[in-house]
């Protein structure tokens, strides 16, 4: 409470400061106003790849590095309390900004960004803190593909060729993959993803945040009943005692973090409904990097196809 107390009063009195110095407020008629390397035209930040970039949201933050830029700041995956694992190392000396749904703005303030970026669905409310201390740009991460993000933060910072080099890149990586599992597994396989938590199993859908690469990219056929979860659900619950029902030639499993979520799958590998699947007696059961398949932006789809090339190369 202390800290966000902090924080609106450093923002009001930057906002009194500004105030004072007597500049006129901008308005929808601004052609070119600039402040360094960012600049808004008829409503629309544009910056540079020198700008200080501050990213609230995991995902945009690996749109960002996607296309070379590294932000100065970024906030951390919910579940690990920090970078995910699989960009770490492309983060070094970037600023920890807590959670997106809780976000650390007293740091955020102190880093002095030139331009920040927000997801719509976690940040939109709060924009006003945000534009406050930056020039801010809204992704809806919600609308359209990772594709669409993509080009949508690559128009802002310039780099709409990047963009679309990153996308054939991937295009043809997912092509090569989808023909490596298809001799593997035959052409008619179904196949389902699982994942363990601590407290149940799922079975991922064909929506995000799996999905897509799953069935669009690698052109994987789903197992039967999978597509039957609403598109717009990321999961369905179920007990062990239906995984028969959908029949797999093949399963892709993901492990959420911690110990408790280990022990979930354990128990359902000594299961003898686990045991009599036919994907587990003939081998066709693989371990995923979840948080490469569950990041739903270019960069980890492009490091999930990555790891599905070194499962199936062997």
């Amino acid at each position: 409470m202390f800290r966000k107390m902090h924080f609106i009063v450093m923002v009001g009195m930057m906002m009194a400061l500004l105030a004072g110095c007597g500049q006129p407020a901008a308005g929808p008629a601004d052609t070119a106003k600039a402040s360094g390397s960012v600049k808004t035209e008829n409503g629309v930040i544009t910056h540079d790849a020198s700008a200080r970039v501050a990213s609230m949201s995991i995902h945009i933050t690996n749109n960002l590095l996607a296309l070379g830029i590294k932000p100065v700041g970024s906030v951390v995956g919910g579940d690990v309390k920090d970078f995910l694992p699989h960009v770490a190392d492309q983060l070094q000396g970037t600023t920890r900004l807590g959670a997106v749904a809780d976000p650390d703005m007293e740091a955020l303030l102190a880093l002095q960004p030139d331009v920040i970026y927000i997801d719509k669905e976690y940040s939109g409310k709060d924009l006003a803190k945000f534009e406050a201390i930056a020039p801010t740009i809204v992704i809806n991460m919600d609308q359209g593909t990772w594709q669409d993000h993509l080009k949508q933060i690559a128009e802002h910072v310039g780099r709409t060729q990047q963009a679309d080099e990153f996308i054939q890149t991937y295009e043809a990586k997912a092509a090569k993959v989808s023909e490596m599992i298809h001799a593997k597994l035959g052409a008619d396989a179904k196949v389902m993803a699982i994942r363990a938590t601590a407290k149940e199993l799922r079975v991922m859908s064909t929506g995000r945040p799996l999905g897509p690469i799953m069935y669009n990219d690698l052109k994987l056929q789903p197992a039967d009943g999978v597509a039957d979860i609403a598109a717009d659900e990321p999961f369905s619950v179920i007990s062990k005692e239906v995984l028969p029902d959908y029949h797999a030639d093949a399963i892709f499993v993901i492990i959420s973090k911690g110990s408790e979520a280990q022990a979930t799958f354990d128990a359902l590998e000594s299961n003898p409904v686990w045991q009599n699947l036919k994907a587990v007696k003939e081998k066709h059961v693989y371990m995923l990097d979840g948080q490469k398949w569950l990041d739903y932006s270019s960069l980890g789809h492009s490091m999930a196809l990555d790891d599905a090339e070194q499962l199936f190369a062997k």
